[in-house]
């Protein structure tokens, strides 16, 4: 892997009043980010970047856009990730979630699952950036908040870092100047989704030299980072560090990783749940039902005392009829009452 020198021109890092946010921030996941549970991450993380899930543009045009750009007014700074490979659909989606309230417009160049592929967007764009370019133009020209991209390393057998950096640069020519790096390649045959996370070796070293490369740009990096220590060691070498799976199932890092990079006390558990008890009563007041939220607050007191009696309580009771906060009450007091675990 060779260093280039800056070119003249790149894109000056991404700016905006929530430039510090980049720091931390959550990835977009499939069925699980929905605003819900990004109304539980800011609790956790007050200064964190958030995403929503991936959203196809032709879906924020014709589709139910109450429901799939839902967004509590306490989420910013929210991003919205559109997933599509259109660039007039791309440019009217990303001017409709800018309307919309939407802090960041996030295009999906990196999921490999056999659906995106069929479609012609997520990781198998990796191999048009020309067409990405042109789609992120467009975006940029139709709507007034950052527009960024999250990528690979490559789709396959694509082990070569110039090629990456060729990517990025002809994207980045477009006027993108923020590029979240899911550090492995995609591989497009052969692997499921969650393959994908897990099989392709994690590399990186291509993220931080991207950013070397390109100081201009703002480079995040995101895969497999599972913990607070190894989230904080990315920033020597990138701008930020996007945690996913690790912040859905063990939501406390993200509340320890917020205090750690900006400042602040640590809150407990408990406390930081019953401060969502104001959303929680106003939701199930608009008719939602509590197994929708308690989903995403299951890993809470994740390796806790009482913690695996607080989802099993949650898991048992969320979905019944007049499920309501009290249910909650309920979980939380046995974190108090039962033995801390034990290590096995």
């Amino acid at each position: 892997m060779t260093p280039v020198d800056p070119r003249p021109g790149d894109p000056v890092p991404v700016e905006s009043p929530y430039a510090a946010s980049i720091r931390l921030s959550v990835a977009p996941m499939m069925d699980w980010t929905d605003s819900h549970c990004r109304v539980f991450h800011r609790l956790l993380a007050p200064h964190a970047r958030l995403y929503t899930e991936m959203v196809h543009a032709n879906a924020v045009i014709h589709g139910d856009r109450a429901k799939l750009l839902a967004r509590d007014p306490s989420e910013h700074p929210v991003a919205l990730q559109l997933g599509g490979s259109e660039p007039a659909l791309l440019a009217e989606a990303a001017r409709i979630g800018a309307d919309h309230g939407f802090d960041e417009v996030n295009l999906n160049c990196g999921c490999p699952s056999d659906r995106v592929q069929a479609g012609r967007f997520g990781a198998c764009l990796m191999r048009e950036p020309a067409l990405v370019a042109d789609s992120v133009a467009a975006m940029i020209a139709a709507c007034d908040v950052p527009v960024t991209v999250k990528c690979r390393l490559g789709v396959d057998d694509d082990h070569d870092y110039g090629r990456f950096l060729d990517f990025v640069d002809t994207v980045a020519s477009a006027g993108c100047g923020m590029f979240v790096v899911h550090a492995r390649n995609a591989w497009l045959k052969g692997l499921s989704p969650k393959e994908n996370r897990e099989i392709p070796p994690l590399r990186y070293d291509w993220a931080y030299a991207l950013k070397r490369d390109r100081p201009g740009l703002t480079v995040v990096v995101n895969g497999g980072i599972a913990d607070a220590a190894e989230a904080t060691a990315h920033l020597d070498h990138v701008d930020g560090a996007m945690l996913g799976r690790a912040a859905y199932h063990d939501p406390w890092l993200l509340h320890r990783l917020d205090v750690a990079l900006y400042g602040g006390e640590l809150s407990t558990r408990a406390d930081v749940l019953r401060s969502m008890r104001p959303y929680v009563e106003d939701q199930l007041a608009r008719g939602a039902q509590l197994k929708h939220i308690s989903r995403h607050l299951l890993g809470l007191f994740h390796g806790e005392r009482g913690g695996r009696a607080f989802r099993q309580v949650l898991s048992e009771g969320a979905h019944r009829p007049g499920a309501g906060w009290a249910l909650l009450e309920e979980a939380i007091s046995l974190t108090a009452l039962l033995p801390a675990p034990t290590a096995e």
